[in-house]
């Protein structure tokens, strides 16, 4: 199944309001940042989607990409690890205003919890966050004379993530630190759309070196030179006025 989309337009089409969006990357590496601004055109442009509950590692920074995405409004809920980062500026606005909701997730259980929706393990057990704040409310079982607390899985309607070449299978590879949170979110959510940087035929991948197979996916959009969030704020940008 040939599953390749003609444009960045196509690829953000089906997100509606009110869903849950898995967004790859770890600061600026991994992240889709076309596809991301993609959405932003069609919420600027129709006024839809909204009311998005987001799950990435962070809050975005300056202003491209996922803060350029909490800035225009269409995020109710933020899921995240690291919500001070290094400008984020816009999510802090935000939430001291009241204008979005935050759950905090430590790093790994976050990146557990989205693995358990993908493996479709409804909870787990970990001892982090036993005695903080984070755990209230929470289940706590005790397992060789130690607590622990009970976590449920994460998963999304929709993934957005960038890897480095796709067939038009959907199988991805990824480049170096740029993996991180993508192939578990590929493996989460009920549609993944994919960015690379080149398509490929159908076997030019050796599947040693494929890291998502392509069942995971369902879209897949060839951007030839994708922007790097860190060099877009170097240099003052702003979405949807973007100058790389």
């Amino acid at each position: 199944m040939d599953k390749t989309l003609p444009d960045l337009a196509t690829a953000v089409a089906g997100i509606r309001d009110g869903m849950t969006v898995m967004i790859g990357g770890f600061g600026g590496s991994g992240a889709p940042i076309e596809l991301i601004h993609a959405l932003i055109d069609r919420f600027l442009a129709t006024g839809h989607p909204k009311d998005l509950t987001v799950v990435n590692n962070n809050a975005g920074n300056g202003h491209v990409g996922l803060a350029a995405l909490i800035e225009a409004g269409m995020v109710a809920k933020l899921i995240c690890s690291f919500p001070r980062s290094a400008d984020p500026v816009v999510f802090t606005e935000r939430y001291l205003a009241g204008q979005i909701e935050l759950e905090l997730v430590p790093q790994g259980t976050l990146a557990e919890r989205i693995r358990a929706g993908g493996a479709g393990i409804p909870a787990f057990y970990t001892p982090t966050s036993y005695g903080t704040d984070l755990a209230k409310g929470k289940p706590v079982a005790t397992f060789d004379g130690k607590p622990y607390v009970q976590e449920r899985w994460l998963k999304a309607d929709v993934a957005l993530v960038k890897a480095h070449l796709g067939d038009r299978l959907g199988n991805l590879t990824y480049r170096m630190a740029a993996r991180n949170f993508n192939p578990l979110m590929c493996m989460a959510a009920t549609t993944t759309i994919v960015q690379v940087t080149r398509i490929l035929p159908a076997g030019d991948i050796d599947p040693e070196a494929v890291i998502t197979p392509g069942i995971f996916v369902q879209g897949i959009v060839e951007i030839a030179s994708p922007a790097q969030e860190e060099t877009l704020n170097r240099a003052g940008a702003r979405h949807p006025q973007v100058s790389a």
